[in-house]
């Protein structure tokens, strides 16, 4: 080819072979993994980042606030835990007083901000194009402050979590952007909130990928990534950059450990499948009660109160438990009475449907029984060296592997929290194991249970495209019915009754003398009795051709077809842009049927 005189609509140069038609024909674009849109998205994401690590230690002192106000009847934003309270039977009402004020809140503020956040972003991502309504931003942090500032049983972070992600979503309706980027910007502000939590990075990006995205593509994975790094700066700019539940060092595991470890994650399993059971079982008890669900936060705020009044220690995040938990300070009957206690007063205060996060209570439901089960472990075998803060760490991560199904988050967050880079083997096998017991128990996850059951279906797989890694060229039909451009339509006709193939194709390409694509007839076109039988066919087609190049793949075959509303595409050879074979919607679910033979 000696010279270039125009492009196709994918942008690609066209040799003087392929024109005229081709130069206006509607032919695919060529995808690209990154364009420089993605670094626009980038650029929101990272702003969105920002203002989402100010949420995160604004709601952290807004939960101080209420806190010391509460239990302690000062003026003060520290972060601080109920347990030491004064107030003796009295501590009974103020998590009532938080559970009336949140049922207000959504009674007549919104719904929304009931529940822990997760599957709430989730299903408006599957549902309603990840838009989330502006007034989440305020609400779900208020009503989340007040319930664990009273005493509510719940981590922050679901809150901050959900908070980031509605700041996303806000962001994606005030700028044009399309629905995917849209919940791209979601999911880069909800691992924001989690990073900017506990100064994970790398596993909020995961959580993301796992719960929120739905997919796996550098589209997305790049403004999450950049937006949970400087979610993570900005809490290291406020509060440093130490470990968030700090450990000793620990030692490399034996092989027998490594064995107890898992044995104990697939346990772990076990019980995030109870707590999964008992946490929506306590909410279909409240859906059964004959008083109005603004009042249910309340009634779970008796509970709250009761079992705090035994176990002041269940009350509020939490985060020190954890951390006295995986460092082996606490330990016997007081960790037993403290996770028994908190997971009573959690699913009970969750299944009432007041605002509050799913992460700290599993984590410390998760390690102090993975803790107790390495103590008995460590007892029964004392010379294979089993340390009960690694279960302890196994145990906090495979609750919530187990729970959520998001085992890589589960694994790297137990390493990034708390900096034991030999702790990640006994961590991934554990958390396996967990994640094994639950696919085989649970049909939905604790994140996915609640969608399921509003009759939305929510992958949990992802995998890549079948369709897209199968070249166009293996699967078309190379053999063409074509008829020339010239020719008079009652030939046509005559051509196609005579060699029988009206019956067996819809649609004919019409090509020029020079062998080039000058469009597609189908047989409505051709059979059409208010035409001229002396028309040439050159002069019955109308709108420029719909073809695909042999390079493309049946991924661009079926998105051209679902474009153009055609079911059969001509095949053109990027080289010389010469007619070489045609794909039909049948030659795909032939593909599709090879891919459920090579499966099964």
């Amino acid at each position: 080819m000696s010279r270039l005189d125009g492009v196709t609509s994918d942008g690609l140069p066209v040799a003087p072979s392929m024109e005229p038609a081709l130069a206006a024909a509607h032919v695919p674009p060529r995808s690209t993994l990154v364009d420089a849109r993605v670094v626009f998205i980038c650029a929101l994401a990272m702003a969105v980042a920002l203002a989402a690590g100010g949420v995160a230690q604004l709601l952290t002192r807004l939960i101080g606030l209420v806190t010391n106000l509460s239990f302690y009847g000062r003026l003060s934003t520290a972060f601080v835990s109920p347990a030491g309270h004064h107030l003796g039977a009295a501590v009974i009402v103020v998590p009532v007083v938080g559970g009336l004020l949140v049922g207000l809140m959504a009674r007549y503020g919104s719904r929304a901000i009931r529940g822990h956040g997760i599957p709430e972003a989730m299903e408006q991502v599957l549902t309603n194009q990840s838009r989330i309504p502006a007034r989440m931003t305020f609400l779900k942090p208020l009503s989340a402050a007040l319930a664990i500032g009273t005493g509510g049983p719940f981590g922050a972070e679901g809150p901050i979590i959900a908070t980031g992600g509605a700041l996303g979503s806000l962001l994606g309706q005030w700028v044009h952007v399309s629905a995917q980027e849209r919940k791209t910007l979601l999911a880069a502000g909800a691992a924001a909130g989690m990073a900017a939590t506990f100064g994970s990075p790398v596993s909020a990006v995961l959580l993301a990928v796992e719960l929120l995205l739905f997919e796996y593509r550098p589209r997305s994975l790049i403004p999450v990534s950049f937006a949970a790094s400087v979610a993570t700066a900005v809490r290291y700019a406020f509060v440093g950059s130490a470990a968030v539940f700090p450990m000793s060092d620990l030692s490399q595991p034996s092989g027998g450990a490594l064995a107890t470890y898992i044995g104990i994650g697939a346990l772990i399993g076990v019980a995030a499948v109870l707590v999964t059971r008992a946490v929506y079982a306590v909410e279909d008890g409240f859906e059964k009660l004959p008083i109005h669900w603004m009042w249910w936060p309340a009634l779970g705020g008796v509970a709250v109160g009761l079992v705090g009044y035994v176990a002041p220690r269940t009350m509020g995040v939490g985060y020190d438990n954890i951390e006295a938990i995986v460092a082996g300070h606490l330990t016997g009957s007081a960790l037993a009475i403290l996770c028994t206690f908190k997971l009573v007063s959690w699913c009970i205060a969750l299944g009432s449907g007041t605002s509050g996060g799913t992460l700290a209570p599993l984590f410390t439901v998760g390690g102090g029984l993975g803790a107790l089960l390495g103590s008995a472990a460590a007892a029964l075998l004392p010379s294979v060296g089993i340390d009960a803060r690694v279960a302890a760490l196994v145990g906090m991560a495979a609750i919530f592997a187990g729970a959520s199904r998001a085992l890589l988050a589960s694994v790297v967050f137990a390493f990034e929290t708390t900096r034991q880079p030999l702790g990640l083997l006994p961590l991934l096998g554990g958390c396996a194991a967990a994640y094994l017991i639950s696919c085989l128990a649970m049909r939905h996850s604790i994140m996915t249970e609640k969608i399921a059951r509003r009759g939305l279906h929510v992958a949990g797989e992802y995998v890549a495209d079948f369709l897209s890694s199968r070249p166009v060229r293996d699967h078309m039909s190379a053999a063409v019915v074509t008829l020339p451009a010239d020719q008079r339509l009652d030939e046509a006709r005559q051509f196609i009754a005579s060699h029988g193939t009206g019956a067996r194709h819809q649609g004919f390409p019409v090509l020029d003398p020079h062998g080039r694509l000058v469009g597609v007839l189908t047989r409505r076109d051709l059979t059409d009795p208010d035409r001229d039988g002396a028309e040439p066919l050159r002069a019955l087609v109308k709108k420029p051709p719909i073809v695909l190049f042999d390079d493309g793949t049946l991924r661009d075959a079926v998105d051209q077809m679902a474009r153009a509303a055609v079911g059969r595409l001509p095949v053109l050879s990027r080289a010389d842009g010469r007619l070489c074979g045609i794909v039909s919607r049948s030659d795909v679910l032939v593909a599709e049927a090879r891919r459920l033979a090579e499966h099964h």
